[in-house]
């Protein structure tokens, strides 16, 4: 296998890409360095380019058709990856997690239904619920010494509501970078359990881990917990697939599948992108090696950062992640409001990050930093801050 140059800076920019040229349209100036969408500055794994190349040249992009070996590469992903046992029939097709997240609340609840989350958290989850003519009831999460942890007491008292019929889960956690630990997952799928509370875990995140930290999929814990639960995963964050909008959703309670079969099949969406379905296939069965050198190159990235603000730029702290390519930024000791940080990382930083108050209660204050990036960048984002701060 290849040695990849992560190193290797790639022009994106009038290629169509959200993460560069949508900057005027979110920030306002086309002049800062995006370090916001979650995706990567870094070309895909070869064995995946090859397989979207020899696709491109059959030259005929007609109505796909799964073959076996399609979920059978995600379930030997998931067995060698994170030891989780997937059966190939609990599999269906989804265009993405967050496209998922809305079939479910229009499958498995009514308009007026409640769903909960845990903030600091993705904030397409609030649109999800809300657009879908659904309430959001929060858990936030607690903060203490520069770690999260969930407020089980919190969320003992919100699921007595009997209008409460989800829990949307983020594991790994974004934005903070929690990968929740087989204890806490075993909390919450309990209160969940016992109150009639069906867990959606998003699980998009699961390969970006730090050297040390195991993920734990939630359907993996017992065989109860995984008719409780629909996951929801995709190569898209781990190879940089976003744009082929290819992602695959866990239901191994046959009810729970039926049902999101059935919406999906009456609103006509079960077959693939051309080329996300070969770009899944190849990614699963070829892609480790990549993967193991990204994680390598994000673990220095992480480091730079670290010591960087540690050495620099002391009124920031950095919460260390555990999972994800993201790192949560506490710029509260920088002593402004929300409109006042805007300003600050935008106009005098000139940086494009995403401000925390997007995550709804708790992000006020803070700033998630995307480090799927070359080394470059973010000793240019250092820079940036550093003569910001002054």
């Amino acid at each position: 296998m290849p040695n990849y140059d992560f190193d290797k800076v790639i022009d994106r920019s009038n290629n169509y890409s959200s993460k560069w040229d949508e900057l005027g349209k979110m920030y306002g100036r086309d002049d800062l360095l995006p370090l916001w969408v979650a995706d990567m500055d870094f070309m895909s794994p070869k064995p995946v380019i090859e397989a979207i190349e020899a696709r491109a040249k059959q030259g005929i992009y007609g109505y796909t058709s799964r073959p076996e070996s399609y979920f059978e590469s995600v379930a030997r992903w998931m067995k060698k990856r994170h030891d989780w046992d997937v059966k190939t029939d609990w599999m269906i097709f989804s265009p993405g997690v967050v496209p998922a997240l809305s079939f479910i609340v229009n499958a498995f609840t009514h308009p007026g239904d409640k769903v909960l989350v845990q903030s600091p958290v993705y904030y397409p989850f609030f649109k999800v619920i809300e657009d879908n003519g659904r309430r959001v009831v929060n858990n936030p999460l607690l903060f203490k010494d520069g770690r999260y942890t969930m407020d089980f007491d919190d969320l003992e008292e919100k699921v007595k509501d009997p209008q409460v019929k989800l829990l949307f889960l983020c594991s790994p956690h974004n934005p903070v970078g929690r990968v929740w630990t087989e204890e806490e997952l075993n909390k919450l799928g309990r209160i969940c359990i016992d109150n009639n509370i069906l867990i959606i875990s998003d699980e998009i995140h699961q390969d970006i881990l730090y050297p040390g930290v195991k993920h734990t999929p939630f359907a993996s814990i017992s065989k109860e917990f995984a008719l409780n639960s629909i996951t929801c995963t995709a190569p898209s964050k781990t190879f940089n697939l976003a744009g082929l909008q290819t992602s695959t959703i866990v239901i191994p309670n046959k009810i729970y599948y039926d049902i999101y079969k059935n919406f999906m099949t009456r609103i006509h969406l079960l077959r693939n992108n051309a080329f996300g379905l070969v770009a899944l296939e190849a990614a699963y069965t070829y892609g480790e090696e990549w993967l193991d050198q990204f994680l390598e190159y994000l673990d220095g990235n992480l480091k730079t950062l670290s010591e960087g603000i540690e050495k620099d730029i002391p009124q920031i702290k950095i919460t260390k992640p555990e999972g994800t390519y993201l790192v949560w930024m506490d710029c509260r000791e920088l002593g402004l409001d929300t409109k006042g940080l805007n300003d600050f990382m935008i106009n005098k930083a000139r940086l494009a990050l995403d401000d925390g108050y997007w995550f709804g209660t708790g992000g006020e204050g803070f700033q998630r930093i995307n480090l799927a990036c070359p080394r470059a960048y973010v000793n240019e984002a250092l820079t940036r801050l550093k003569k910001a701060v002054g």
